[in-house]
C-alpha cells in the first residue's frame, strides 16, 4: 500500500503513521529525514541540497522528489510506504502523480486525520514539555497530577515552547489550511482521498485508519 498522510501540526498524524508502520511493516518516508541524512552522508543530491540551504534558499522540488525516487527504490519500500511530509501543496502532488506514474507505483489512498482548527489551537496551545526529562502534557486534556509538576521525574520546569504560542499556532494552521485545501481537492479528484475523525481516542482514529487501509 503506497500512502500519502495529510494533517495539521497536533492532529495526531505522527502517532497514526508510527502505528501504520507497526501494523503493517511498511517504511515512513519523511522527507526532513531523507534530507538529513542525504546531506549527512555526502551524496550527489545531499550535496545539491546543502549548496541550496548554505545559500539560505529552499530545497528545490526536484532534488527532494530525486531523494524520494531513490528511497522507494529500497527492498523495505516495494511492499508499500507511508509519505510524510511531502507533498505540502499542489504542485508538488502533481509532479509526485508524475514521479510515481513514471515508476508504476500510483498511491493507493490519501488519507486526511481531520481535526477541527479550533480544537487544535486549544489541544496545542495547551501543551507543556518538562525540560528535565521531556515527558509532554497538555494543561486541557492531560495535565500532570499536581500542577506545574512533571508525572514522570517530580521535574518542577515544565515549559511552554514558543511555536506553541498562540499567535505563532495560529499563524502554522492558517498555512496549513491555505495549502491542504488544494491538495483535499486533487486528492479527492482522483478519488483517493479518506478522511478520517481525528478528534476519538487515539486507538478508534486508527481503526478507522485500518478499516480504510484493509481495501488496499
Amino acid at each position: 500500500m503506497r500512502i500519502v498522510l495529510l494533517g495539521a501540526p497536533g492532529s495526531g498524524k505522527g502517532t497514526q503513521s508510527k502505528l501504520i508502520v507497526d501494523r503493517y511493516r511498511i517504511p515512513q518516508i519523511s522527507t526532513g529525514d531523507l534530507l538529513r541524512a542525504a546531506v549527512s552522508a555526502g551524496t550527489p543530491l545531499g550535496q545539491k541540497a546543502k549548496a541550496a540551504m548554505d545559500a539560505g534558499d529552499l530545497v528545490s522540488d526536484d532534488i527532494v522528489l530525486g531523494m524520494i525516487r531513490e528511497r522507494l527504490a529500497m527492498p523495505d519500500a516495494q511492499s508499500g510506504y507511508i509519505l510524510d511530509g511531502f507533498p505540502r501543496n499542489l504542485a508538488q502532488a502533481k509532479t509526485l502523480d508524475d514521479m510515481l506514474g513514471d515508476l508504476h507505483q500510483p498511491l493507493d489512498a490519501a488519507i486526511l486525520i481531520d481535526v477541527d482548527l479550533e480544537k487544535l489551537k486549544t489541544r496545542l496551545t495547551g501543551r507543556r514539555s518538562c525540560a528535565d526529562c521531556g515527558a509532554v502534557y497538555n494543561i486541557h486534556t492531560n495535565p500532570p497530577s499536581r500542577e506545574g509538576v512533571c508525572d514522570a521525574c517530580g521535574g518542577t520546569n515544565l515549559i511552554h515552547r514558543a511555536d506553541d504560542k498562540e499567535e505563532t499556532i495560529a499563524s502554522r494552521l492558517k498555512v496549513y489550511e491555505d495549502q491542504t485545501k488544494p491538495l483535499i481537492e486533487h486528492y479527492s479528484a482522483q478519488d483517493l482521498l479518506h478522511s478520517i475523525q481525528g478528534e476519538g481516542e487515539i486507538e478508534d482514529v486508527f481503526a478507522a485508519v485500518a478499516a480504510v487501509l484493509s481495501k488496499h
